[in-house]
């Protein structure tokens, strides 16, 4: 007799009421994240069947396929029943380039990505509307203060973040409460536990882990041994060359251990992270119904603290190889995700008159030259103009001020949150 289907079972994300259920789907993938794109047809059928399982919360972004992911989404939920469905989408990454990620949270532009979302996913709101990446050169009170306009117009229901930091999650939640933050969380990008997921759950805030498979890396044998030759993981350093052939082992690893739990690498992978508690709702994405129904079935392991811990052990951190992002894109991540100060020029409103000359511009970047023994406190942001300018100016003797603190840097600057105008 064959074994009853699972349904997917709901949950509480965050404490502000919303509920989901306890795996989505990230979609990306069916607009060509890591390969080439599904068809429109299949793509709506991999919506509708896993609606069918039960997974009513569905994640996409503004960016995904150049829009064609929410209007994809925008398609299936049309067959779907609107109040039973979850959507989530991101704003905020304007776009790549070879250095990085290109981000932009100023307060027009929330709502303007907003307004445009809405348009293509053709629905009234947006369930969970999340900023993708931090602007560090916006005071995160702004970014999040337009979301809190719009949560008040009705146009979204709930606030989240993404790759925030978490000074950046602290602020953010002052002024609205943030419900979900969403971070790559899986069995060898572990980072966020020492800081992200205590805090998130002193605030009452779900955690929304992507990439819960790492990529694809615990997914089977084919991705460890042969990386398809047009799949964007040929740019992450964990698949490249010496870096994935050291890597090997920790999957060989877990395939084995997953013999003891009778089930793939994969699902025991999504397992474990599906383990880490109540609060945590992952959303692995694929373009295979299989895929999608294995993913299900690891709700059917059940792990105890001894099963986590085997598993945690089986893969030390510390072993793992290559860096999580390509050169220039870590600087999206959380760990660079502060923020400047809430009203920090007007707190630092030096003039003529105090002997000081205040420069600074939009971004937070030191823009103007300083000739050599005039005195000026500059404010600028950590980026690589900001360092050089800041490390030139404060040689010629000028007073430099930065908005945030870089981890690297801390010795060349003074923290502009601890002056006080003169």
């Amino acid at each position: 007799m064959a074994e009853e289907k699972l349904q997917v079972p709901r949950v509480k994300l965050g404490t502000q009421g919303l509920e989901v259920s306890k795996l989505g789907l990230g979609c990306m993938n069916l607009s060509g994240g890591y390969s080439s794109p599904v068809s429109e047809d299949d793509g709506i059928s991999m919506i509708k069947h896993a609606f069918s399982r039960g997974i009513t919360f569905f994640d996409t972004a503004d960016m995904y396929g150049q829009n064609a992911n929410e209007i994809l989404l925008g398609k299936a939920f049309k067959m779907l029943p609107r109040e039973k469905v979850q959507i989530a989408t991101k704003f905020g990454v304007v776009g790549l380039r070879d250095n990085g990620v290109i981000v932009k949270g100023t307060p027009d532009y929330v709502r303007s990505c907003c307004e445009a979302s809405l348009k293509r996913l053709d629905v009234d709101y947006i369930d969970l509307y999340y900023q993708h990446r931090v602007d560090t050169s916006v005071p995160i009170e702004e970014t999040v203060g337009e979301m809190k306009k719009l949560v008040e117009e009705g146009k979204i229901k709930y606030i989240g973040l993404s790759e925030a930091s978490p000074d950046t999650i602290r602020r953010a939640h002052a002024v609205h409460p943030i419900t979900a933050v969403q971070m790559e969380w899986s069995l060898w990008t572990r980072d966020i536990e020492e800081e992200i997921i205590p805090l998130c759950r002193e605030l009452g805030i779900g955690i929304v882990p992507y990439s819960p498979l790492g990529h694809g890396f615990f997914g089977g044998k084919a991705v460890v041994e042969s990386v398809p030759a047009d799949s964007f993981l040929h740019f992450l350093p964990r698949f490249k060359g010496e870096n994935l052939d050291r890597n090997k082992s920790i999957y060989f690893r877990i395939e084995n251990l997953a013999k003891k739990y009778n089930c793939t690498s994969a699902q025991l992978a999504l397992a474990w992270v599906l383990g880490q508690g109540d609060d945590v709702v992952p959303i692995p994405g694929t373009t295979k119904i299989k895929n999608l129904d294995d993913n299900i079935d690891s709700l059917r392991i059940k792990l105890t603290k001894e099963d986590l811990k085997e598993i945690s052990d089986a893969v030390p951190v510390e072993e793992v190889a290559g860096d999580r992002d390509p050169e220039g894109f870590d600087k999206a991540s959380w760990k660079f995700a502060n923020t400047p100060p809430k009203d920090c020029k007007k707190a630092l409103n030096w003039g003529p008159d105090d002997g000081l000359d205040l420069i600074v511009d939009d971004d937070g970047d030191a823009t103007l030259l300083i000739h050599e023994g005039v005195k000026a406190a500059v404010v600028c942001g950590y980026g690589d103009v900001g360092k050089g300018y800041a490390a030139t100016l404060k040689q010629a003797g000028a007073r430099v001020i930065v908005t945030e603190i870089d981890m690297y840097y801390d010795d060349l600057y003074e923290d502009v949150s601890k002056l006080e105008a003169p």
